[in-house]
């Protein structure tokens, strides 16, 4: 079960990923969990995505709510 905080974190990063700092704790729950992936950057810093896992916990949680 993930955290209020993980959830947010989640929501926040499919919506706005420029907004989440890349050393987030929750961060480290999430990718573990295969809900966030790093993709290799083309210049700069890795690009934060959220998985089609993660994607799929987002659309339960709308339907839920």
């Amino acid at each position: 079960m993930l955290s209020h905080h993980e959830l947010s974190t989640l929501l926040l990063l499919k919506a706005a990923s420029e907004h989440i700092e890349p050393d987030c704790v929750e961060l480290g729950t999430l990718r573990d969990l295969q809900l966030v992936a790093l993709e290799p950057p083309e210049s700069g810093q890795p690009i934060l995505r959220v998985t089609a896992r993660g994607d799929a916990i987002l659309r339960a949680f709308a339907r839920a709510a």
